[in-house]
């Protein structure tokens, strides 16, 4: 077949048939795309957004990356523990050597903080993965996943990956997660069910309460994902680990990128019962999470003291950024973490102003908001300057 392709490249005159035939099943000799063979599941997607970043927005504007604050991404504007950067700089001298594949070290202490067995941890890079990873094991053309109307964007991501269907849940009247019409949404096909709380990028949680009567009631079939990404700043610390304890088909994901400020070295785990840790173990890639990146978690594990302080930084700033919104007049949603939706009109209009005076936050059309945007919670100075910027944007 190659060959008749090249003559008939080299006289397509000499075997008209031939050629006919070749076009006909859908080979083009000259244009040939090699997209036309790439995963159709692929070629759908709408890729992932990240918040942009400091240096990006200074080339393209041409300021000063000292100049401009971002707080965009929700992360820990503190910085990461002090603790963490000094085993990162003892353990930088062996990175000529492959991390512990099974991150003992790190798995180990995770199972006896939570108090599960280490057969029941896994560890990826940041939450995401761990998302990936129940992707791989669960999900099918045949299979569903359903998630909150708003929520993290890589649920809808990872389930289009696999050709599974992917069923949103409108939330209820006060943002959060309605777990009753969750219920009610399940079909045979259903196998994940994603609970982010509190949830990205809203920020409301659901109770505990909430929580018993939805696991009471869910079927069998369904692996249920609590994503904690956000747990330490919420107000209520319900209990998920109970349900791995309890032998039930739930995962729960947590992260050292928020809290913890290791967003760049990316740790994140799940919990779960060892039958379903096992299925995930062998879907993810050998040595997925460096050596740096385990010890720098090991540390930060131990440092409360950070932890306390993170969160205390953070809800004075939620106080001051609700002041200022109450000042200005405008609309918010109460938020549990470490970030704040407020309601500003033209959202991506917004962003785009507050960009060009050096502050990025998020714009949230793209999760259904267009009129929002999404602010992380900083340090007071940048808070400061975030509402500074925000009052001359919108003129007030």
């Amino acid at each position: 077949m190659i060959v008749l392709v090249c003559c008939l490249t080299v006289d397509n005159q000499k075997y008209p048939a031939v050629l006919a035939t070749v076009k006909n099943r859908g080979y083009n000799s000259r244009a040939m795309s090699i997209s036309n063979y790439a995963n159709p599941f692929v070629l759908g997607l709408t890729a992932y957004e990240p918040g942009k970043p400091v240096e990006e927005t200074a080339r393209e504007l041409g300021l000063d990356p000292a100049d401009i604050v971002k707080l965009a991404s929700n992360e820990n504007s503190l910085g990461p523990s002090e603790k963490a950067v000094e085993a990162i700089r003892r353990a930088s001298a062996g990175v000529h050597v492959y991390p512990d594949g099974a991150a003992f070290e790190l798995r180990s202490a995770l199972a006896k903080r939570h108090g599960v067995d280490m057969r029941e941890t896994i560890v990826g890079t940041g939450s995401s993965e761990i998302i990936e990873l129940v992707a791989h094991a669960f999900l099918n053309p045949r299979a569903e996943v359903i998630a909150a109307k708003h929520a993290f964007s890589m649920y809808p991501i990872v389930t289009q990956l696999f050709g599974a269907r992917y069923t949103e849940v409108p939330n209820k009247a006060d943002w959060s997660h309605d777990l009753q019409a969750m219920l009610a949404a399940i079909s045979p096909r259903t196998r994940v069910i994603f609970i982010t709380n509190p949830t990205n990028p809203i920020g409301t949680a659901v109770t505990q309460r909430e929580v018993d009567d939805f696991m009471e009631r869910v079927p069998d079939h369904v692996l249920v994902c609590f994503d904690e990404a956000y747990r330490e700043f919420a107000g209520e610390q319900i209990d998920t680990v109970k349900f791995v304890r309890q032998g039930r088909n739930a995962a729960v994901l947590r992260t050292f990128s928020k809290v913890y400020g290791l967003a760049g070295v990316r740790v994140g785990y799940g919990l779960a019962k060892e039958e379903i840790c096992t299925a995930l173990h062998k879907c993810r890639e050998p040595f997925n999470l460096n050596s740096l990146a385990q010890t720098a978690a090991l540390a930060a594990l131990e440092d409360e003291e950070h932890v306390r302080r993170t969160v205390a930084m953070t809800r004075e700033g939620m106080r001051t950024y609700e002041a200022a919104f109450r000042e200005m007049g405008l609309e918010w949603i109460p938020s549990q973490a470490n970030f704040v939706l407020v309601k500003v009109g033209a959202g991506r209009k917004v962003f785009q102003a507050m960009l060009d005076r050096g502050v990025i936050v998020r714009a949230q059309d793209g999760y259904g908001l267009p009129e929002y945007i999404r602010i992380t919670v900083g340090t007071a100075e940048q808070n400061a300057r975030c509402v500074q910027v925000l009052r001359e944007v919108l003129g007030k």
